[in-house]
């Protein structure tokens, strides 16, 4: 998404031409900045949300508007501590651009050189993924692959484990599909070559460098924060406190990392200083530079002779705007309660950044893009959160068909016995689940703690359950295959297959 220059004249007569923010510019957009996180938060409800402006390397705003909590009265402000959920990629790069910048890994490096144990499902991509693939979402790994196994609660290291048990979405290198673990499996490819955590190696690399003091990789320490801002989601028109909090550590790198509005701030400048902050060279600028350069076609334009294509580097979006200016960005968001998006200008030295504490409904877009187009032309031109809000909702992870499951047909033919259908049925990448008869009736068993699921009759062999976490929609439909003995021989699964492996077999 970029922001559309206005018709007006602006004060600066290069701005047009170039696409940059002015200082006027930039000045009026410090001016308006808390009048349009207010309107936003007034517009959709969001319960709080910090910003930062950097221009001219230093902080030019920040501040915090709405409330931490529904129904109390603690504020935000700008040190107040957000899940950054995806926006943590973009630190996440910085982090592996200052271990490149030693001259430990190179950007091109292979996993097989770096962390000989990971595999995908094929030979010749596990020798020569690299780094770079991985950060770029390149990799052929599925979209978004891993995180079911997460929500199921496995750990991350099983999680990488099983990844090369899945059939690859598109050839090595010919495509894009955004995924947290196999930029997670990089990140902490390179933690081990350094011989760290990857939790310790962000914060020796990036956080104590730039004083990002209330900035953290763990979990832990985001919930430790007594200014912390606590996630919400949407029951109809409220926002209520989320009944699940989103604990991201297995995907840290990708998804884990917490901050504040003034500790982003730091990193923007360093970004914008191409690797100098305060003077000092912390990471060498052609340790950058492939971070910062379109590295996979992550967009494809419907009409090429018309619409514009987008972009992803090393863990951020980089394109252009309507005027020709590189333009970098990243968002962030858990349904479970958080979005969070920034927006850098480089040529000019400009930089935003936005946090919520509301599940995802473009607002830290709308109010980034708001301030763009301020810093660029003087005015903002359309209202942001109508054109970005849709868009956001369609990046919304969904499975099924949009059945109805939990109003079986009128005419829904009786299920065979339990027993029909009770059983253990397993594959490479979810391992083994059961079927059980209890008094209840069905339930499922799965993941390494056995969560247990009941399991509603739809019609016949065909069955509903409701998954929980992160990527739990509505819910599920679990479909029987009868074998000729009249027992159940395999399922298929919605939500499973949003991983590409939701059918399973009868092993007992």
């Amino acid at each position: 998404m970029t922001a559309k220059a206005s018709q007006s004249a602006p004060e600066d007569p290069d701005a047009q031409d170039t696409g940059g923010a002015t200082k006027a510019h930039a000045a009026l957009a410090v001016k308006r900045a808390p009048a349009l996180a207010e309107g936003l938060l007034a517009q959709s409800g969001v319960p709080g949300m910090a910003v930062a402006i950097v221009y001219d390397d230093a902080l030019a705003f920040a501040g915090g508007f709405g409330v931490r909590e529904v129904g109390k009265g603690d504020r935000v402000d700008a040190d107040t501590v957000f899940q950054l959920a995806s926006v943590s990629k973009s630190l996440a790069a910085t982090v592996v651009s200052a271990v490149v910048g030693k001259g430990t890994v190179a950007w091109e490096s292979r996993m097989a050189d770096v962390h000989p144990g990971f595999a995908l499902r094929d030979a010749w991509p596990t020798q020569n993924v690299s780094l770079a693939d991985l950060f770029a979402h390149r990799s052929g790994l599925p979209d978004h692959v891993g995180d079911v196994l997460e929500d199921l609660g496995f750990g991350r290291d099983e999680i990488l484990h099983r990844l090369r048990y899945l059939e690859p979405e598109y050839s090595f290198r010919e495509g894009y599909a955004y995924t947290n673990f196999g930029l997670t499996a990089a990140a902490c490819a390179v933690a081990e070559a350094v011989g760290m955590s990857w939790e310790d190696l962000s914060r020796d690399r990036l956080c104590a460098p730039l004083g990002m003091t209330r900035t953290s990789s763990r979990f832990a320490d985001y919930m430790a924060q007594p200014n912390r801002a606590i996630p919400h989601v949407q029951e109809g028109d409220a926002w209520v406190v989320t009944p699940m909090q989103r604990d991201p550590d297995p995907q840290s790198p990708a998804g884990g990392a917490s901050s504040t509005a003034r500790d982003v701030a730091h990193w923007l400048r360093l970004m914008l200083g191409n690797g100098v902050y305060e003077g000092n060279e912390l990471i060498p600028a052609a340790a950058l530079a492939p971070m910062q350069r379109p590295q996979a076609v992550s967009r494809l334009p419907a009409n090429p002779m018309r619409d514009r294509a987008g972009f992803y580097g090393l863990g951020m979006n980089v394109g252009y705007t309507d005027v020709g200016a590189v333009q970098w960005g990243h968002s962030g968001a858990f349904a479970l309660g958080a979005a969070t998006a920034f927006y850098m200008l480089p040529a000019s030295g400009f930089g935003v950044v936005a946090l919520t504490n509301g599940a995802p409904s473009g607002v830290p877009e709308a109010f980034c893009l708001s301030v763009l187009e301020l810093a660029t032309t003087g005015d903002v031109t359309r209202d942001w959160l109508a054109l970005v809000g849709p868009m956001v909702a369609a990046t919304e992870p969904t499975y099924g068909a949009g059945t109805d499951w939990a109003s079986p047909p009128a005419d829904a033919t009786p299920p065979l016995p339990d027993a029909a259908y009770a059983g253990t049925y397993r594959n490479d990448y979810y391992g083994d689940a059961e079927i059980a008869a209890v008094t209840e009736g069905l339930v499922l068993r799965i993941g390494p703690r056995a969560l247990e699921f009941p399991l509603k009759h739809y019609s016949r062999d065909t069955f509903s359950w409701q998954p929980i976490g992160e990527n739990a929609l509505g819910r599920s439909g679990l479909s029987f295959l009868i074998g000729p003995d009249g027992r159940a021989s395999a399922f298929r699964d919605e939500y499973l297959d949003t991983d590409g492996a939701g059918a399973l077999t009868r092993s007992s």
